[in-house]
């Protein structure tokens, strides 16, 4: 049996979770009760463990849907690890050019080709209040086993680790 975590664990563990994934889809509030998601490239996790940024062209839909509404989903996945975390947060959209330097990736100039300092680049910070996470087994074999399990006994296999974390408290 799985050993309880603290809060604490389970905050780095979603952080170490998506340390490697490379983007995810931020869905934010669109027209009415649309949501929207797009991917998004992860830039950089602040010290504080629950600040995330995103680089953005300013006056887009999704800069202009955050104004609206700063409630946003980020969901990261990773298949071939059965990897998935959703990050629930308040975003907000702001311009700073130091922070921009500071996040700056080579790749980004794909985008921006104008550099860190291009005037139309929007920063998009991202508050983490809550996660939720399912991390479970990825080898061919322990499916393999779950699937025999589950047609022999007819009870699904345990689906590996789901918590729920806070990102609210300190």
């Amino acid at each position: 049996m799985a050993e309880a975590q603290t809060e604490h664990q389970q905050r780095e563990k979603v952080r170490e979770m998506i340390k490697d994934v490379q983007t995810a889809v931020m869905v934010t509030h669109g027209d009415g009760e649309k949501l929207r998601g797009r991917p998004m490239v992860a830039a950089g996790l602040d010290g504080d463990g629950k600040t995330l940024w995103f680089f953005s062209g300013s006056g887009t839909e999704k800069t202009e849907e955050i104004s609206r509404n700063d409630r946003v989903l980020l969901s990261y996945s990773d298949p071939s690890k059965q990897l998935y975390v959703a990050i629930s947060g308040k975003a907000r959209v702001l311009r700073d050019v130091a922070k921009q330097k500071e996040l700056w990736q080579e790749s980004m100039k794909t985008w921006f080709p104008d550099g860190p300092e291009d005037p139309h680049i929007a920063l998009i910070a991202v508050e983490a209040t809550g996660a939720e996470y399912w991390d479970s087994p990825s080898s061919k074999l322990l499916h393999a086993y779950g699937y025999v399990k589950a047609a022999v006994t007819g009870e699904p296999p345990k689906g590996g680790e789901n918590e729920r974390v806070s990102f609210s408290k300190s």
